[in-house]
């Protein structure tokens, strides 16, 4: 057997009778992962979002064909998913996501310049991988979950609101159309959205996760656009359609990469993205080899532009 990438994927899915598939690898490699889930058919619960930024429509698609469900596990979309399966789709006039806000959401703006990627990493709330410590800082991760949310819940990205709250205790909340807010509440422990996609419907009793907000302070706010342009960008890339969403997430990812190899500073990372953007994206998306297509070339030319960053 080959236990390498896609091919053992698909042996694994091939040989295995799972009723679920959670999907976690990391960045835009996962969305083959998601593909061959669906193919199979197997319901996904999906912790990778690149998938649905990068091929939702398609994934969709192929998930009604094979009679599946997509189901996210983000906490901030799994406490989404919980709400709205609750309330109903109809009776939701706002979406609202929340960011711890990095490492660095008080540091002095002139000192962006300056920050390192070792600095970048040392997230003050989840303990994650470098890519996504870096994603958490510039808050593209939150452009992502943006583009995500305003795929799986079919919502106006204008009527999604992303706050910053650092106690990460509030993952998301769902305002009804009578103005009431309601929110998911937990401790920032992703055990608890893995089980809840995994037993879905199924409501199980957990032993993590519990959160006692006794003598807790829960702060809130307005994320700044001269300190996260990458949120921004992300709602640009959403208005312009799907090709310049594939673009974002390709862009971002050899823009952290060069960041993190010391070829380009922090404030470079938006800038370059910017750039990408910038060019003709109207293309058409009618297969997944027009996704990847996309995202290759899109790479090629933000790793030609990182060369004159820095």
């Amino acid at each position: 057997m080959d236990w390498n990438g896609v091919d053992a994927i698909s042996n694994l899915l091939l040989e295995t009778e799972a009723e679920i598939v959670l999907n976690g690898i990391a960045g835009a490699a996962g969305l083959s992962a998601s593909i061959l889930a669906l193919q199979n058919k197997r319901d996904l619960a999906l912790a990778n979002k690149e998938s649905i930024v990068m091929g939702y429509r398609l994934l969709r698609n192929l998930a009604q064909k094979n009679q599946c469900q997509i189901i996210p596990v983000d906490s901030e979309h799994a406490g989404i998913f919980q709400i709205v399966q609750r309330f109903g789709r109809d009776l939701v006039s706002e979406l609202i996501i929340t960011a711890s806000g990095g490492p660095f959401y008080a540091l002095p703006l002139e000192l962006l310049d300056a920050v390192t990627a070792d600095e970048a990493c040392k997230h003050p709330v989840w303990q994650m991988g470098r890519k996504i410590s870096i994603d958490s800082a510039t808050m593209a991760n939150k452009g992502l979950e943006l583009i995500e949310a305003s795929r799986l819940f079919d919502m106006p990205q204008e009527r999604i609101k992303v706050l910053i709250h650092p106690q990460s205790y509030v993952h998301a909340m769902v305002r009804t159309i009578e103005g009431v807010l309601y929110a998911q509440i937990s401790k920032p422990d992703m055990r608890l959205p893995i089980q809840m996609a995994l037993y879905w419907p199924e409501i199980v009793e957990t032993s993590f996760g519990f959160a006692d907000l006794a003598d807790i302070s829960l702060d809130f706010y307005e994320p700044k656009q001269e300190r996260y342009p990458m949120l921004w960008i992300a709602r640009q890339a959403i208005d312009e359609g799907d090709a310049p969403c594939i673009v974002f997430n390709a862009a971002n990812e050899i823009a952290v990469e060069c960041f993190d190899n010391g070829r380009i500073r922090f404030t470079d990372i938006s800038n370059l993205v910017a750039k990408v953007l910038d060019r003709d994206w109207n293309l058409p998306i009618e297969s997944f080899e027009d996704i990847f297509d996309i995202d290759i070339k899109a790479r090629r030319i933000a790793a030609h532009l990182s060369e004159s960053c820095g």
